[in-house]
């Protein structure tokens, strides 16, 4: 019976303790957006340390074929490393129907209360491409949605995995809801996204103005 009644108590004892463990896992791993970003100072540091970019990628016609009565490009993408743009970070090849393009960018600004030195700062963040014969939702993903994009990688090294995974949630959902965190000092410059007519030949390299719309520069390929 003693040993009935000792091996209840362990039981009980363990079961205390998964319990427990499981509610301070919760309660330390379920933070806000707002928790973060006004006491990560690993975070405001990352955020006053990106740096101001005019160039964010660039585009090429790799071919352009018709089948079977419809015009087909095969086009590059590439986007730039943030602090060197002959490195790429990223390249991928795309087949779109028709000649005109869209190139759909996410804007992030975040206001002088969240940067230290109170200057406004910007990430860009590429969402997807599509063509004339698409609606938006059936163009071809850039960078994955919810996922830390590869231009900020120093900024993701900074946070946790649950404070990043946090972190880049709340930010892509700006794409849904360009007004949801405002209150925070976080805004999107959403809605712009440009389009040209590819043609071989030429290099569209994509700037930023100093308002954040997206446009295009275009250059001979040499």
């Amino acid at each position: 019976m003693k040993a009935i009644k000792y091996i209840y108590k362990i039981l009980v004892l363990v079961a205390v303790i998964g319990t427990g463990g499981f509610f301070w896992h919760h309660f330390t791993t379920n933070r806000t957006i707002d928790q973060l970003l006004k006491k990560n100072e690993e975070l405001k540091t990352a955020i006053t340390n990106l740096s101001q970019e005019d160039q964010i990628g660039y585009a090429k016609v790799l071919s352009q074929e018709t089948r079977e009565g419809h015009l087909f490009t095969k086009l590059l993408f590439v986007e730039a490393d943030p602090e060197d743009f002959t490195k790429h970070i990223l390249r991928k090849e795309y087949e779109i129907q028709g000649d005109v393009i869209h190139f759909d960018t996410l804007i992030v600004t975040f206001g002088s209360e969240l940067v230290m030195d109170g200057t406004e700062r910007a990430m860009y963040l590429w969402r997807r491409i599509y063509g004339e014969k698409q609606t938006p939702e059936q163009g071809f993903p850039i960078e994955t949605e919810g996922e830390p994009s590869p231009r900020y990688t120093q900024l993701s090294e900074k946070l946790s995995i649950e404070d990043g995974n946090l972190f880049w949630d709340e930010i892509w959902q700006l794409s849904n809801n360009p007004k949801r965190l405002e209150r925070l000092g976080i805004k999107a410059v959403y809605g712009n996204a440009v389009y040209r007519q590819l043609k071989p030949g030429l290099i569209y390299i994509f700037k930023v103005s100093g308002t954040g719309a997206l446009y295009p520069e275009i250059i001979p390929d040499l």
